[in-house]
């Protein structure tokens, strides 16, 4: 059995969607980042850097988002979340998905917990105004990537759609959201028309607007 283990809106509503997307049984179970269980010794036993998500397979237990991400796209290749292993399709889907999680998820970090990145508390406004600076220009570059495609890969849906629009949602508090850029908030409302994305943002209780 699959067990997913999320916070609401976190990294972990990844593999959420994809789980939903793929349509097999899965569990998913509460991390309450609000009791700080992330750092709570029962689950750094699975994860020992304290972040959310994790995902359990049986035995096996996995952690990093994208690493998630690539083992449920390759457990369940019928799902069509990942060209097939071998082809310059699927070089692409990793271009996308190492460059999503390196650039603008890693920037992301210094900007929703700019503290972590100072010794002086007072310099903490001033990294979150540089990161806010760097999320604009990694999703004007991504914007024009994307360009008048349906998909990042053209007509094909992937996890890297799922991903871009979690980052999207993101950045929603952002004084320019990534929505208001039209190509990429195209993207999004494409995809949050999924069944099944719909299906796991109602499962976490994320409620409009969503992104």
């Amino acid at each position: 059995m699959l067990a997913l283990y999320y916070y609401p809106g976190n990294a972990s509503l990844l593999p959420h969607m994809m789980l939903r997307e793929i349509g097999v049984p899965f569990e998913m179970r509460l991390v309450d980042r609000n009791q700080n269980a992330q750092k709570s010794a029962e689950y750094l036993k699975l994860n020992p850097n304290g972040r959310i998500p994790v995902l359990v397979d049986d035995e096996f237990v996995l952690f990093e988002t994208v690493a998630i991400a690539l083992y449920l796209a390759d457990k369940f290749p019928e799902a069509g979340l990942a060209p097939a292993l071998g082809t310059k399709e699927r070089a692409e889907f990793n271009k996308w998905m190492v460059h999503l999680t390196n650039t603008p998820q890693a920037e992301y970090r210094a900007w929703f917990y700019p503290h972590e990145h100072v010794i002086d508390e007072a310099a903490a406004p001033a990294v979150k105004q540089g990161a806010e600076q760097r999320l604009y220009r990694m999703f004007d570059v991504i914007s024009e990537q994307l360009g008048d495609k349906t998909w990042l890969l053209g007509d094909h849906f992937s996890a890297a759609d799922l991903f871009l629009f979690m980052l999207i949602r993101w950045g929603r508090g952002m004084p320019r959201p990534p929505r208001t850029i039209p190509n990429l908030n195209a993207l999004a409302e494409r995809v949050i028309a999924r069944p099944a994305v719909q299906s796991a943002l109602e499962a976490e209780g994320l409620k409009a607007p969503v992104f």
